[in-house]
């Protein structure tokens, strides 16, 4: 099921917020952020975003995702770049406001439509030519 991120606000007062499940929930869950931008009462100066997740060997990792400024970039569509809970977005640099906003899905493990999505069937499969050298 699909749920509305409500999104977070990020600020010179609040610079950080988590979104984190409960540890005791055996779903599987995916945030995906969808926007990023400043709102009323932002000054023109560089506000970078950040993300603080882990990776796939469950290393603490942050990735800037935006540098807002608001007389040349004040909003980012992010394409519903999708994190893994739990994630933090920072505030790195500058007093914002800043707010992001996604969407949040929950994929129980015993739902067969979950398998079903990520196996091809060998008539959805497409040929692929073969590669061929460059020619020089």
């Amino acid at each position: 099921s699909h749920l509305l991120f409500p999104g977070c606000e990020l600020t010179a007062s609040t610079k950080s917020y988590t979104f984190q499940v409960d540890k005791e929930d055996d779903s599987d869950h995916i945030l995906a952020l969808s926007v990023v931008c400043l709102r009323d009462g932002a000054k023109d100066e560089c506000n970078v975003v950040e993300i603080v997740g882990r990776n796939h060997k469950n290393q603490e990792i942050t990735v800037p995702v935006a540098n807002l400024k608001l007389s040349c970039q004040p909003l980012l569509n992010l394409d519903n770049f999708k994190l893994q809970p739990p994630v933090t977005f920072r505030l790195a640099a500058g007093s914002g406001p800043v707010h992001l906003a996604g969407w949040h899905q929950i994929v129980h493990r015993d739902d067969a439509s979950f398998e079903e999505d990520d196996d091809l069937s060998e008539e959805e499969e497409e040929e692929l030519p073969p590669i061929m050298p460059a020619k020089k």
